[in-house]
This record gives C-alpha cells, sequence and structure tokens, in this order.
C-alpha cells in the first residue's frame, strides 16, 4: 500500500486567507542551499537533483523495505538579511535559499549515499539529507501566482504574529502543492509558513 504523507500530516493541510498557528514534528529532508533569484539556472540545477535522488529512494524503500510511497512535492526556505526585500520589494538578487523535499523517518543515511552516488546531476556535492526542526509555526494557504505572496507576508509578519504575541524564529518557508509548469499561475497552491516563538520574556519560577 502506497503511502501518502502529504495527506497523513496535519502540517501539509492549510486553509486560503486563514493563518493558522500549528506544531510542526522534526522532518527529514533532501536539501541544497543557493543564492539568488530563484528563476535561474541554479535553482533549476538544484531541483534536477533533489528530483535525481527522491525517485530512487522511494523506489529503494519499495524494493528493499517494501514500503512505498509518494514522492513528496517541491519545497524551500528562503530568507534575506532584509526580510522586507522578500515579503515587501521582492528583490529576488539578495535571497537566500534551501531547496528540498520530505523523504520518510524510515529512509537512512546509507540509503541516501547510495542513491547519490548512484545518481546523475549537477549539484549532487551539495546535496545533503537533514532533520529540519521547526516546532510552533503559522501558516497560511496562498492561491495565486508566487509574486503576489508580498501582502500576505506582510500581514503574517506584521499583523497577525505581533499581534498574537509571538516573534519570527525560523526561516519562510514554502510549500508547493501545484506544479507550475502544468498550473496557471493564478490557481497555483502554496502553504506558507513561518516558524514563531513567544515574545514574552520566561517567567523565572522561583521568583
Amino acid at each position: 500500500m502506497k503511502v501518502d504523507l502529504k495527506k497523513e500530516m496535519a502540517s501539509y493541510r492549510a486553509r486560503r486567507g486563514v493563518f493558522e498557528v500549528i506544531d510542526v514534528p522534526p522532518l527529514q529532508y533532501l536539501m541544497i542551499d543557493g543564492h539568488g533569484d530563484p528563476n535561474t539556472q541554479a535553482f533549476e540545477d538544484a531541483l534536477t537533483t533533489l528530483y535525481s535522488v527522491a525517485y530512487p529512494l522511494k523506489f529503494m524503500s519499495k524494493n528493499e523495505l517494501d514500503r512505498d510511497y509518494v514522492v513528496m512535492p517541491l519545497e524551500a526556505l528562503w530568507w534575506a538579511d532584509d526580510m522586507g526585500s522578500f515579503s515587501i520589494e521582492r528583490d529576488k538578487s539578495r535571497w537566500e535559499w534551501t531547496a528540498m523535499i520530505l523523504t520518510p523517518d524510515w529512509i537512512t543515511d546509507d540509503q541516501f549515499a547510495r542513491a547519490r552516488a548512484a545518481a546523475t546531476a549537477p549539484a549532487l556535492d551539495r546535496l545533503r539529507l537533514e532533520t529540519l526542526v521547526e516546532g510552533t509555526c503559522v501558516q497560511v494557504l496562498h492561491v495565486g501566482p508566487f509574486d503576489a505572496e508580498g501582502p500576505v507576508l506582510s500581514r503574517l509578519h506584521q499583523e497577525f504574529i505581533p499581534a498574537h504575541g509571538l516573534r519570527m524564529t525560523g526561516k519562510h518557508h514554502e510549500i508547493y502543492l501545484s506544479d507550475p509548469r502544468r498550473v496557471a499561475p493564478e490557481k497555483l497552491r502554496t502553504i506558507l509558513r513561518q516558524p514563531v516563538e513567544s515574545a514574552s520574556p520566561a517567567v523565572d519560577a522561583a521568583a
């Protein structure tokens, strides 16, 4: 029986226009870091490399462990020295990113090493398998073009998070539920996620 993790995990569900606070468990990803505009060959090379290992891992899991699963959608972490260049100005030349694909927690370092060694792709030397710990997050479903995310992110960063006594901690996280090669820009579905923590200082229990 094939497992579809995005249907089983609450962290892969979000509502359009509704900011929700959720707890995200530690999750294992294939990851590649990069810099600059995602509409470049460097980002395309990262995606090619991710999928060149993601699919062999799926078949390795099916053949060796009798555990089949659906390859998860592309995701990415995004950040910049000035987050305004991401949410307001959209100056893509200043962005940093980590492109990634979630893998089941039963995939081992040995399986990853073998799949990577057998693959042919342009950025294999930068590919790693790593656990991402995000914890408490706020997320929302955005429907529309990627470049229309700015107002949603501004509301998230400047209104919802401070109004609920929170502050941002980790990197902005996007989960691409739609394939932009097959879906019109106005119908793209993207989960926007931001790790947070309480903005209030910890109370000293001994006080």
